[in-house]
């Protein structure tokens, strides 16, 4: 019997280590979320992040976020690009990848705007091929609400009744009465609601029969944030109950005094009342000039790390363009197609009036879409430095399907007869509007923007091989082109179709910009990689 104990445990050793062999030799990962939980203030922002180990590049695996049910997905990536479809109604808008450090196997999904009910669980869900990894993450939303308020209610069972509200907390906060020495005293009742948006009001109620006991204080803590406030009444010896022999003889002269009493009362309550206000007003407005101090403070900060490498930010238009050079952009009639108008000033192109859209067919057989390129060069000319510079996109009242613009920069040789595609091998870098959406010329999806820019900002970074797209109206980030190596002279470029279709370029400062021309053959290497990690083309980036 102990030979066939001995057996069997040899066999079992084997089979672990043979277990334990395969695992080395195969492609697993651990996925690994925080070991403690994620604390975050209630309407704040907050990140949930996982990482897998060993280090994997997460690009081409689908990562999901979800809470108790696969089904309810809070950000789902998949081969690429975010899945909006699948994602819960509650968290549009309010979710995004922070993918930073992507191809080192650590990713986050930032939550804006926090509400209650994103407390709770999470799950990280990462799949390889057919292999797939699970973490689990907790967030707890806190909220530090008023109060507490101390109220004293009245005489009640041989002593002095008083109640301590709150509202506006989460989770339920932790009450506590204390006495002038800081010893405890239970609460006699404690009532709880939740309102409509989940937060809780409290109130507490406490009765003082020990006369020495002219101090008391109620406070209100988070059990998670630690974080409470506390305020403290005095209870005039006076108003505590005495038993006393002469209590019958004096009743009819209480009762005489009554009214007067209670008139001084009520204006004492009143004084009372006008002074916490007063107080409710200056502590207001202390905590306002404090709030706007460490904002400008937090701001600042901001800024620093901005300016320390703010060519990988792709966010903050106004800051980005403390790094380039303002550019007094002017068009080009000699490069302007004959069907285009041009303001006298050379800040404005127009089409003309009864313009066919479409070229003829016949002519271009084979293509897709035949359709007529109207564009025209600005007079200006780069080739090295950085540049900025602003245009406003007008549609018309009506937009048709045939409306269409397209603004960035190009070689200055680009040759413009005819039907021509508008993109990196033509050696044109726009971003386009067709068809009621905003993309790149040579891509097929259309950019997910949360609205169509009408001012946009235009930055070329020669030395960095780098064209951004910016709307200038919120500051957010559009597109870019990355990782392109220049060589000759490039120009800015517009171009324009559809009835009422106009840009008018907005420049910033009136000053003429003086660059001479460069050599006239000019060309560029596709890109070397963009931010999606796709060679020979330009995709999106998602803001940071």
């Amino acid at each position: 019997m102990v030979n066939s104990l001995d057996s069997s445990l040899l066999r079992d050793f084997f089979s672990i280590l043979l277990l334990q062999v395969s695992m080395w030799g195969s492609d697993s990962f651990l996925v690994i979320g925080p070991s403690e939980p994620i604390v975050a203030m209630l309407g704040t922002d907050t990140v949930l992040p996982c990482r897998v180990s060993p280090a994997l590049n997460l690009e081409s695996m689908e990562l999901r976020w979800f809470r108790s049910q696969f089904s309810e997905a809070v950000y789902v990536y998949r081969n690429g690009m975010e899945q909006a479809g699948e994602q819960l109604v509650d968290f549009k808008g309010r979710a995004e990848l922070v993918k930073d450090y992507i191809t080192e196997g650590r990713v986050a999904v930032r939550i804006y705007s926090l509400r209650i009910s994103d407390n709770g669980m999470y799950k990280c869900f990462f799949k390889k091929d057919s292999d797939f990894e699970v973490a689990t993450l907790e967030l707890k939303v806190i909220g530090l609400g008023s109060g507490p308020h101390v109220f004293m209610v009245g005489p009640e069972d041989k002593g002095i009744r008083l109640t301590c509200r709150g509202k506006g907390w989460f989770p339920q906060p932790e009450v506590q009465w204390t006495d002038a020495r800081g010893e405890k005293i239970p609460s006699l009742s404690e009532d709880e609601t939740q309102d409509d948006d989940g937060l809780f009001q409290i109130e507490a109620s406490l009765i003082v029969r020990d006369s020495s006991k002219t101090e008391v204080s109620c406070s209100m803590k988070n059990p998670f944030f630690g974080q409470g406030q506390v305020e403290t009444i005095s209870i005039p010896e006076s108003f505590f109950p005495r038993t006393s022999p002469w209590k019958i003889a004096f009743v009819g002269t209480f009762l005489i005094l009554g009214g007067f009493v209670v008139a001084v009362m009520f204006l004492a309550w009143k004084q009372q009342q006008e002074k916490r206000r007063v107080w409710e007003v200056q502590k207001e407005k202390k905590e306002e000039s404090k709030a706007k101090e460490l904002l400008e403070t937090e701001l600042v900060k901001r800024k620093q790390l901005y300016q320390q490498d703010w060519r990988k930010a792709k966010l903050y238009a106004d800051w980005r363009k403390e790094q380039f050079k303002v550019a007094a952009i002017t068009l080009d009639p000699d490069s302007a197609h004959p069907n285009l108008i041009l303001s006298e000033n050379r800040k404005q192109v127009s089409l003309m009036e009864n313009v066919p859209q479409n070229c003829d067919a016949s002519v271009y057989q084979g293509q897709e879409e035949c359709e007529a390129v109207f564009s025209v060069l600005g007079r200006n000319r780069f080739n090295t430095g950085r540049h900025y510079w602003e245009v406003q996109v007008n549609i018309g009242t009506v937009a048709g399907p045939v409306n269409k613009w397209a603004v960035g920069v190009c070689s200055n040789t680009v040759r413009r007869e005819g039907w021509f595609v508008e993109g990196p091998e033509k050696n044109i870098w726009v971003v386009a509007y067709e068809k009621g959406e905003v993309k790149f010329p040579t891509s097929p999806e259309s950019l997910s923007l949360k609205q169509h820019p009408q001012r946009i900002g235009v930055f070329l970074d020669w030395e960095d091989g780098d064209v951004s797209f910016y709307n200038m109206a919120d500051g957010s980030h559009i597109c870019s082109f990355t990782g392109l190596t220049f060589y000759g002279t490039l120009c800015p470029y517009f171009s324009l179709r559809g009835t009422g279709t106009s840009v008018t370029i907005c420049s910033g400062l009136d000053y003429t910009e003086n660059c001479p021309d460069s050599s006239p053959n000019t060309s560029v290497t596709h890109l070397r990689s963009c931010d999606t990690g796709a060679p020979q083309e330009a995709k999106p980036l998602l803001l940071p």
